[in-house]
């Protein structure tokens, strides 16, 4: 019997270098690269913020403009140190004749410019609150404040001056428009002088032009009401 030859395969490994993938750790999509973030700025519009801030110091100004119209007195009082509270108390006890404003010195002194109010400009520094008298009474304008002065014990927050009828007074002079005459007071004096001597009368009419004025106005409505009393009758 022929013996059957098998040929026999061998496959050889093969001398090619394999390739390997690397793994890596799976990228998260919610985290971004350092390097691809950008900072977000706010972006500013210096053009329209300047128009506001220009709106309401122009704002400030006519609301000053508006509380000189009919004003018989102008003072400041020195604002430092004052609390929301404390202001809100004081701005209760104040009559309706007066009015508080607080205010930068370089907008009031721009309503100011060119009046008659100008020669407030020493009470420009500081921090100050501005008190508007509407009334011929300066003393009981100015008593209110002074009696919450006292109240809360607040030395330092004084009046840093005051224009009158043109004229500054300054914190050592304030007394004197704390104790101007009231009209009662100028009319007892009209009719007074009245029935006095002449030398009386010329002493009343030497007299500042205001108290001339009130005496001669109160005169008037005195004969006014006589004559008006005797038709009646």
């Amino acid at each position: 019997m022929e013996a059957t030859a098998t040929a026999l395969s061998f496959t050889l490994p093969s001398t090619k270098t394999q390739s390997f993938q690397i793994l890596h750790r799976p990228i998260n999509p919610f985290n971004k690269p350092i390097s691809t973030f950008k900072t977000h700025r706010r972006h500013h519009f210096p053009t329209i913020t300047a128009a506001i801030s220009r709106g309401r110091k122009e704002e400030t100004v006519d609301t000053v403009r508006e509380q000189l119209e009919n004003c018989y007195l102008l003072a400041g009082i020195n604002y430092k140190g004052f609390t929301v509270k404390q202001f809100q108390e004081l701005r209760k006890t104040l009559p309706e004749t007066t009015k508080l404003i607080v205010a930068k010195n370089t907008l009031v002194y721009k309503a100011l410019e060119g009046t008659q109010w100008e020669t407030m400009k020493p009470c420009m520094k500081g921090m100050n609150v501005w008190l508007f008298v509407h009334t011929e009474e300066i003393p009981s304008a100015i008593k209110p404040y002074r009696d919450f002065q006292k109240e809360k014990k607040l030395e330092d927050n004084d009046f840093t001056g005051a224009v009158f009828e043109g004229k500054f007074y300054g914190p050592d002079e304030f007394k004197k428009l704390e104790t101007l005459p009231t009209r009662a007071e100028i009319y007892a004096t009209l009719l007074g002088s009245l029935k006095s001597p002449a030398s009386a009368l010329v002493g009343t009419l030497q007299a500042p032009a205001r108290e001339l004025v009130m005496v001669l106005k109160a005169y008037v409505k005195k004969l006014e009401e006589e004559e008006a009393a005797g038709a009646a009758q």
